[in-house]
């Protein structure tokens, strides 16, 4: 079987979200269950290069709208020309618009990694170029013979948002590779590498610096939590147009000795940064389909707090309900961290959070499904 995958930036390129990660590690692993891929996404000319032709740039990430989209109609033409593909993926409706006068009678699988029109509007509060991107999603979403989607929560958005049937939605979780963030290394000797202090009660949380990702109401909680624990130290690694805000608040809040802002971390230093913290934590607000970050921390056998908000305790409740905080307001934030601290909230050892994780949700154990999901789709239209 030949994929055309249809992704938004290349991973390693832009760092970016988890899209791009779930893209990323999907067109590796899936050819070692039979599933060839040729790709298209944003990114440097090096791309191909470093993906043995597999995954080639349309265009770099910082071109204009029209080039990109232009790009990504005549790379996916030569490819369909060129190539025998029997399968078409898209993972950004943006990307495939252009591209589906080409797609003939070829079934086609959308990954659904959120509402693209929906986020716009969350995320800066505008609603400038929601209705032209809502036509885009509907005119891809009504060409697609399956829908695969990381949690019931985003089940739920297709049936409810854009009216897709059930039927044709089918849940898959996402992926991590669970070998890269089972170090060996002892939190001490991570703190020690990081230089973190020992003598503190680490949190950790990574998450782009955007309004929905919820780390207001993290800063706001942490003026409660070190009342009663001023020892506890809240690690907050990432990048955004929430940052000034962020630093002001916490500059206003006294709680500079309590919060230290990161920065972005780079990918390949996440294992090390979750295994030198106590607990992390994920405050989101909305549209979380998934919480890659969950399984990432489990892995490196970190336990994490999640607000109960998509796709997060669909992850967490099977495995432990007291990691599942009882909202995302900063009470709701404080009273778990400060249970937590307490030892109110039962919270799993390292060993158990990483065998839980190798087991359900290692790469090895998730493409197999999606291997099996694209086989079924190529069956039933042949």
């Amino acid at each position: 079987m030949k994929t055309l995958q249809i992704g938004m930036d290349w991973f390693p390129d832009k760092q970016g979200g988890g899209l791009d990660r779930y893209y990323y590690d999907l067109t590796r692993y899936l050819p070692q269950v039979g599933v060839e891929i040729a790709g298209v996404v944003t990114g440097p000319p090096t791309v191909s290069e470093q993906t043995n032709d597999q995954v080639r740039a349309f265009a770099p990430r910082q071109s204009s709208l029209l080039k990109r989209l232009w790009g990504a109609r005549q790379t996916a033409r030569m490819l369909l020309q060129q190539d025998d593909v029997s399968l078409l993926v898209s993972h950004f409706a943006l990307y495939t618009f252009p591209m589906l006068d080409q797609l003939d009678h070829r079934p086609f699988i959308v990954h659904f990694h959120g509402p693209w029109s929906l986020e716009s509007i969350v995320e800066s509060n505008k609603s400038l170029g929601f209705q032209a991107r809502k036509a885009m999603e509907r005119a891809v979403f009504s060409r697609a013979n399956r829908f695969i989607v990381l949690s019931q929560a985003f089940k739920d958005i297709l049936q409810h948002t854009y009216d897709i049937p059930g039927e044709r939605v089918q849940i898959i979780p996402g992926g991590v590779e669970t070998d890269r963030f089972a170090t060996s290394v002892s939190p001490e000797a991570a703190r020690a590498k990081l230089q973190w202090p020992q003598d503190r009660f680490i949190l950790f949380t990574a998450r782009r610096l955007s309004k929905r990702m919820g780390l207001g109401n993290l800063v706001e909680a942490m003026a409660s939590v070190c009342q009663q624990y001023p020892e506890v130290l809240l690690m907050m690694a990432g990048k955004g147009e929430q940052e000034q805000a962020l630093k002001a608040r916490i500059q206003e809040l006294g709680l500079t000795n309590h919060i230290q802002m990161l920065g972005y971390l780079p990918d390949q230093a996440l294992p090390m940064a979750y295994r030198a913290a106590d607990l992390a934590i994920l405050p989101t607000l909305s549209l979380e389909g998934f919480g890659l970050v969950v399984l990432e921390s489990l892995a490196a056998g970190t336990p994490i707090l999640g607000t109960p908000v998509g796709g997060i305790p669909e992850i967490l409740r099977p495995f432990c309900e007291d990691l599942v905080l009882p909202g995302y307001s900063p009470q709701n934030i404080a009273s778990g961290i400060l249970e937590a601290c307490s030892e109110k909230r039962h919270l799993p050892s390292a060993q158990v959070c990483e065998d839980h994780v190798r087991k359900n949700y290692d790469w090895s154990v998730i493409v197999q499904q999606v291997q099996a999901s694209y086989q079924e789709v190529v069956n039933e239209d042949s």
